[in-house]
């Protein structure tokens, strides 16, 4: 026989109650997730659907359903494959190797210099950052130019120039986004460097270990998960650079710098293939989500 409750016993809550408390911790974030739903899941969603149909922007008066036709025509495609190794050239040059490095020497070497020294190194650094992805673009084809800046020094100096924009495209467009992202780096990783404890260093050099080893074996061990950060970061914004490239070299000479946004571009908007090019916008949707895998992967490792 079941005994009521005594007066300092408490009830279960019931499923009625914690369904109502579920609902009123979601209304405050409602929202945001419609909003998320509308302008990010919704297109998203209905640009998969274009991948798989025939839809063009001319002479069609309707689409039909294809399949992966799309899918199978991409990896078909010498022009394709050629864009999907330039992306990763330019994404290895400019992000993994030039920013990330670039970034952490810059903010190890400021922490070290003096104030007027950080202030003005910063200052240089962060306008290129700041500056628009246009006018980012001129400068850089001013300097990369046959009758540019570059060649103008190199011509003082009595060594051989060349046409940079015709012979080395790839590396030049790789130059341009490395000096107009590095100051993203350089604030994430000083920002981490200055979390290190100072005694830990001291003890370091007291015990008679160099600069190269204190940075191998402390200092980017205690920063890994600012390096993952940093690393997922600018590989995803290098991933999805359209206007640097475009602006400099419109992907040429023929397709020597035409990276994988240069050409879902072409074939949806100059070919009027939108079906094709959308495909060609999941595939590195796809790339980027790998590049993300990897990152968060090594941000949940324990140090």
């Amino acid at each position: 026989m079941k005994t009521a409750p005594g007066p300092g016993t408490s009830r279960p809550p019931s499923r009625r109650g914690k369904a109502g408390r579920a609902l009123t911790r979601a209304l405050p974030v409602s929202p945001a997730v419609i909003l998320l739903l509308l302008f990010l899941a919704g297109p998203i969603g209905y640009c998969a659907y274009i991948a798989f149909t025939d839809l063009q922007l001319t002479g069609q008066a309707e689409s039909s359903f294809v399949g992966f036709d799309n899918f199978r025509k991409a990896f078909g495609d010498e022009a394709f494959l050629n864009a999907v190794w330039l992306t990763l050239v330019f994404t290895v040059l400019s992000s993994l190797i030039g920013q990330n490095t670039i970034g952490l020497a810059l903010a190890s070497l400021m922490r070290r210099a003096s104030k007027p020294v950080r202030t003005l190194t910063g200052a240089i650094v962060i306008t290129a950052w700041v500056l628009p992805e246009v006018v980012a673009a001129f400068l850089l084809y001013a300097f990369f130019r046959r009758e540019g800046t570059l060649n103008a020094v190199l011509d003082f100096l009595h060594l051989p120039s060349q046409n940079w924009m015709y012979t080395l495209p790839i590396l030049a467009v790789s130059f341009a986004n490395v000096w107009r992202g590095t100051a993203f780096s350089m604030l994430v990783y000083s920002a981490a460097l200055n979390e290190i404890p100072k005694e830990i260093t001291e003890a370091a050099e007291v015990d008679g270990a160099g600069g190269w080893r204190r940075m191998w074996h402390i200092t980017l061990p205690m920063i890994r998960r600012s390096i993952g950060t940093n690393l997922m970061l600018n590989t995803l914004q290098t991933l999805s650079v359209f206007g640097l490239i475009w602006v400099m070299t419109r992907g040429g000479p023929g397709n020597r710098s035409q990276t994988l946004p240069l050409f879902m571009y072409e074939q949806a908007f100059q070919k009027s293939m939108i079906g094709y090019g959308t495909a060609v916008a999941l595939l590195l949707l796809v790339v980027g989500s790998l590049f993300s895998l990897v990152y968060m992967r090594l941000l949940r490792t324990e140090v």
